[in-house]
């Protein structure tokens, strides 16, 4: 009986030690769950956000030692590669040294878009890291972190901060300077620029020099020559500087045409064969200018324009068209010459000749 007693004692013993496994056994199961679901989101957090990064031409960007009050901006680029319209929700920077835009909110299939980013150089010094923060909302959520840094010395400003020439007349060139001041070694010279584009010219001149401190001018020109349209350059200041002799500048503008035609494209809509239809086209210019001819590219002979010999800013010129027999698109284009004015100006028209029971359905 004593024996039994034990072996009832050493049962009880087993089924308390079995309760004890299992304890363990659901604790482990549990443990291996959680770190599965951990290890799903993780995969699925990086998966969402492994789609949005495959639009961005940059994953990071690096301004380099830039000198203090320089107009530190960049642009990176996105690009829709998928079919779907990709929207943005927000855009945003983990330090106050930086500062985030994107040029649009949302992008169809293959269209693209940038985000400009500017790093504050007046209120900040030395080296400094950031990230943009970019928010997707459809077609599914994702977040791309991309990070900025620079290194804003502090021997070194400029004024202002980058060379900006606005909008620029195409012929009549302009002319910007900047001051570069520098306080440090007695012997710092600033000897040119890098990287000028060749519609630019650039000129360098020493203006005092005290002591440790220096002071130079640097004017930029925007030749006469300069084609239609904006640009935007990074160019660099060469310094005697061993270890960082580059400093970035930015130069940016527009060249626009001193003649302006509205609309560019005139679109004359579905019309019936022997119809006839007139619209205005303006053509405006800086200065008062006369019209000395319009000329037609094709001998279709379906376009009337009637210009004035006057000497005036705008000039606003009918454009009538009698659409001929048949059916199809016509499309002309207008080459407009100007008195004085080397380069003609063109625009174009385009209409759809359709039959009169076609029109009607």
């Amino acid at each position: 009986m004593i024996v039994g007693s034990k072996r009832s004692a050493n049962s009880h013993e087993n089924i308390v030690g079995s309760e004890e496994s299992d304890d363990e056994i659901t604790g482990w199961y549990v443990a291996v769950l959680a770190l599965l679901m951990i290890s799903t989101s993780t995969y699925a957090a990086s998966q969402s956000t492994e789609w949005a990064l495959k639009m961005f031409e940059e994953k990071s960007h690096d301004f380099g030692v830039v000198a203090r009050g320089s107009d530190t901006r960049h642009r990176i680029q996105i690009k829709n590669i998928y079919k779907e319209t990709i929207h943005i929700t927000d855009v945003r920077t983990s330090c106050g040294c930086t500062a985030a835009k994107p040029s649009k909110y949302t992008l169809k299939s293959l269209e693209t878009a940038y985000i400009e980013i500017v790093m504050n150089t007046k209120k900040f010094t030395h080296k400094k890291e950031s990230s943009v923060i970019i928010t997707f909302g459809s077609p599914q959520p994702a977040e791309v972190r991309i990070p900025i840094a620079a290194y804003i010395r502090t021997d070194v400003v400029i004024d202002p901060g980058s060379i900006n020439f606005g909008s620029a007349t195409q012929g009549d060139g302009a002319e910007q300077t900047i001051n570069i001041s520098y306080a440090g070694r007695a012997d710092w010279k600033l000897r040119g620029i890098e990287n000028l584009p060749s519609h630019l010219k650039a000129e360098v001149t020493e203006i005092s020099r005290t002591g440790a401190s220096a002071q130079y001018g640097l004017k930029v020109t925007l030749d006469k020559s300069a084609t239609v349209g904006p640009f935007r350059n990074q160019v660099y200041l060469l310094t005697d500087d061993v270890q960082n002799p580059r400093i970035p500048l930015l130069i940016e503008g527009e060249v626009v045409s001193d003649i302006v035609i509205t609309p560019s494209i005139v679109s004359l809509g579905m019309l019936t064969p022997g119809q006839e239809k007139t619209v205005k086209v303006v053509i405006r210019g800086k200065r008062p200018f006369k019209i000395a001819k319009v000329e037609y590219e094709t001998d279709l002979n379906a376009f009337r324009v009637d210009v004035s010999d006057n000497m005036q800013i705008v000039h606003v010129i009918p454009l009538t068209i009698s659409t001929p027999k048949g059916e199809g698109t016509i499309v002309e284009t207008f080459t407009v010459t100007i008195d004085g004015r080397d380069e003609p100006v063109t625009f174009k028209a385009y209409c759809k000749v359709v039959a009169e029971t076609k029109s009607l359905r």
